[in-house]
């Protein structure tokens, strides 16, 4: 699930999960029915399913996966944030929910908070390839950041202009062919 998000941040993707590792996870079956509800239109009866499984299997690392992306593409950021947060305090060697939450904070706009998730997801495994390109992209957030900030702090610096519209042509042309992108 490596769909486009703000500012061509990928969100919610399931990398290997290192499952093999774990005793007790999700079985395909539910794992398939909690996503069919998803992908349905049934994002609350999807959730109630998830939660329905980790009364049972509270540790179950790929159901609460799945419930924390569910949560996120049903616009239910502040819960799936909880969800990928306490995934990050459980499997701290796993790069993914960190991945997530970056995608979350960039989302709400807290670009400092996404940096942070995403160098930690690097040090969990520095050759996640998404986790260096969605750094690379709130890096280019920050930056056009800070020349909006310098530009009218120094409305005479002439550098500027050109460095702002640079950084933000990139994030345009990326959002224009997010939108073109057919969905997954």
């Amino acid at each position: 699930m490596r769909k486009p998000h703000l500012f061509a941040l990928h969100s919610m993707h399931i990398g290997a999960l290192l499952l093999a590792a774990l005793p007790v996870f999700a079985s395909v079956e539910e794992i398939d029915e909690v996503t069919r509800l998803h992908r349905s239109g049934r994002s609350t009866a999807a959730v109630q399913l998830a939660d329905k499984i980790l009364a049972a299997r509270p540790k179950d690392l790929q159901m609460r996966f799945l419930k924390g992306v569910v949560l996120a593409e049903s616009q239910r950021s502040a819960q799936a944030i909880e969800v990928f947060q306490a995934l990050t305090e459980d499997f701290p060697e796993l790069p993914e929910p960190y991945n997530n939450l970056a995608t979350l904070f960039a989302a709400n706009g807290d670009h400092d908070r996404a940096r942070i998730a995403l160098e930690q997801a690097l040090r969990s495994n520095p050759s996640y390839a998404i986790a260096h390109e969605n750094l690379g992209d709130v890096h280019g957030m920050l930056a056009s950041r800070a020349y909006a900030r310098a530009l009218a702090l120094d409305p005479a610096n002439q550098r500027l202009p050109a460095k702002l519209k640079l950084v933000r042509e990139l994030f345009a042309d990326r959002r224009n062919a997010v939108k073109a992108a057919p969905a997954h």
